[in-house]
């Protein structure tokens, strides 16, 4: 809870002010029937009109103050719950951009995106309703209760009676119903991600014809999700026939016993009357009590799956003293192991050793799995390794700033994922203080130019759906220039033509051939084409390096790369 506590910051004005200003309307409202009562005993029944005209006047100004302090107290409340809520997800957001893809994976997407929507959102009802609800129901409740002992204590001890019966009831209900919530919000989690799979894969569903198979699961997820919070909401609904039951209870025996106190003179007809409006407020605060415990209970989950993010601390970490610049490109792997689950799985690159001089092309071919992509992502420093070391211009790379490093690695990879926004802001989001010309020009080099002048609006033609209005070996290409506008001494590129056609992978090959140019290049690849001409070839089994060296010398070896180049596959066992 504290660190929830601790994202209100600049709205502590706020709600301390709440609960001030909520204090002011119930004292108005407790004594408002304080006020009737007079107007009944000592105006209307000894027919004293001037007296009934005073306190009516007295009653209109507490009623107008009331409702003042009730809208200040609400216009708060609204404020620092909203902040709250805001400073939540904000905080969240930060604390994920530096997540690991190890952290990312521990949490994952669809869990992440719960927390910051639902969860939040339970968190800001939360506590809209624990600085404002929460302070004036028992504050309402004890001074109902002060001036109804005031009036008649004997039959004030009988709706006090009520309140510890009901008060039993509600702890056993919400002891009950806080378990099943516990279990809501995981299946939150199961069906926020049956909708980012199927959205995401939405082409994949319509081709397979698979909308009702989709549709299925779906119902199952929500159905499982409805069943839970039927359960939960049933245990929570037997609180208001109780409640009921309590009340209807109270005001029949004050109803019977106050009669006899007024027959026999002990209390007055106001009297009796104030009682019963102290009565209501006594236990409509109750049932906002109850209102506010079951608030609660739905909350402290969401409160606890919000502090498991707050509080993640990235895998990885910045030495004390890092590297802020980087000279070339060099790199350097040396005995590098490294597994995606540390002691659980099989690993993913055994025994990796290879020296990348400034300004070379290294070509990386291999089966699916093989361990491609995850040298890329060790390069990157997206995942720390187990075992070995990497280092980048000589400098171990775990000394190096994270920001430092990633700025100098332009990526191309397969999915190129385009946001919303004009062609020019796509470019420029390699390197946002880039200008116009700084932007063109690396579209020239890619080759996109040509095409980008013919669409619509040229460069500020508005691209939507991650550029689904462009072809896929247009959308490459504006990766190309998003990566050549950043200027990166070491260029990654990942299956960068693998799903685009012959024809255009020609011309993305001349823009990336033009962009790899005095830099420091991985080249992933299954088409040999590709990785043809790099100035070192390594092919990849099982986490391996089981060949490496030029094209001629891995022609001449006639082992795997021969295999795959000639289509000649030979049994080596």
């Amino acid at each position: 809870m504290r660190t929830i506590l601790n994202q209100i910051r600049q709205y502590k004005k706020a709600t301390i002010l709440t609960p001030i200003f909520t204090a002011l309307e119930v004292i108005m409202e407790v004594l408002l029937p304080f006020i009737t009562a007079m107007i009944i005993d000592k105006g209307l029944q000894q027919e004293n009109m001037k007296v009934v005209y005073q306190y009516g006047a007295i009653m209109l100004l507490m009623a107008v103050c009331s409702l003042f302090f009730g809208a200040m107290a609400g216009k708060y409340a609204a404020s620092a719950s909203s902040g709250l809520a805001c400073n939540l997800r904000e905080s969240m957001y930060e604390r994920i951009q530096t997540f690991s893809f190890a952290n990312i994976d521990r949490f994952s997407t669809a869990g992440l995106v719960t927390r910051m929507t639902t969860d939040v959102t339970n968190v800001q009802n939360a506590f809209q309703m624990i600085i404002r609800i929460a302070v004036r129901a028992p504050l309402m409740m004890v001074t109902s209760m002060m001036m109804s002992f005031l009036i008649n204590a004997q039959l004030s001890f009988m709706f006090l009676a009520g309140m510890v019966f009901l008060a039993i009831i509600l702890a056993i209900l919400l002891k009950q119903a806080s378990r099943v919530f516990n279990l809501v919000f995981q299946k939150y989690d199961d069906l926020n991600a049956s909708i980012q799979e199927n959205v995401s894969a939405i082409r994949v569903v319509k081709a397979y014809v698979r909308e009702d198979y989709e549709n299925s699961k779906f119902t199952k997820a929500a159905d499982q999700l409805y069943q839970l919070f039927v359960k939960a909401e049933s245990l929570v609904a037997i609180n208001n026939p109780a409640m009921m039951l309590v009340v209807y209870a109270c005001i029949t025996a004050v109803s019977w016993f106050g009669t006899k106190f007024i027959v026999i003179g002990e209390m007055t007809t106001g009297e009796i009357t104030s009682l019963f409006s102290y009565i209501m407020s006594v236990m409509m605060s109750l049932m906002m009590l109850s209102m506010i415990f079951v608030m609660i209970t739905m909350s402290s989950a969401s409160v606890r799956r919000i502090s498991e993010v707050l509080k993640e601390i990235s895998s990885l970490h910045n030495s004390e003293s890092p590297v802020k610049e980087l000279k070339d490109g060099s790199i350097d792997f040396k005995h590098v192991n490294f597994s995606y689950k540390k002691g659980m799985g099989k690993e993913s690159l055994k025994d990796i050793n290879l020296h990348i001089e400034s300004g070379e092309t290294v070509g990386v071919i291999g089966g699916t799995g093989c361990g491609k992509t995850t040298i890329t992502n060790l390069i990157n420093r997206f995942y720390d390794i187990q075992d070995g070391k990497i280092r980048y211009d000589g400098i171990n790379i775990t000394k190096i700033k994270k920001p430092a490093l990633r700025k100098s690695l332009g990526m191309v990879l397969q999915d190129t994922h385009l946001f919303t926004g004009t062609v020019m802001e796509n470019i420029r989001y390699g390197k946002l203080d880039a200008s116009d010309e700084e932007c063109i020009s690396a579209a020239k080099l890619a080759n996109a130019d040509s095409f980008i002048r013919r669409l619509p609006d040229g460069y500020q033609t508005v691209l939507t759906g991650d550029g689904n209005n462009l072809r896929q070996g247009q959308r490459q290409l504006l990766a190309i220039a998003r990566a050549a506008v950043a200027d990166p001494p070491v260029l990654i590129l990942d299956e960068a033509t693998s799903s685009i056609d012959t024809r255009t992978e020609s011309l993305v090959q001349d823009g990336m051939d033009a962009l790899m140019n005095g830099r420091t290049t991985f080249v992933i690849a299954h088409r040999l084409s590709t990785v043809k001409n790099s100035d070192c070839i390594m092919v990849m089994e099982q986490g391996k390096i089981i060949e490496r060296g030029t094209h001629e010398e891995l022609i001449a070896a006639k082992g795997k790369y021969y295999q795959l180049y000639t289509g000649n596959f030979v049994d080596q066992k």
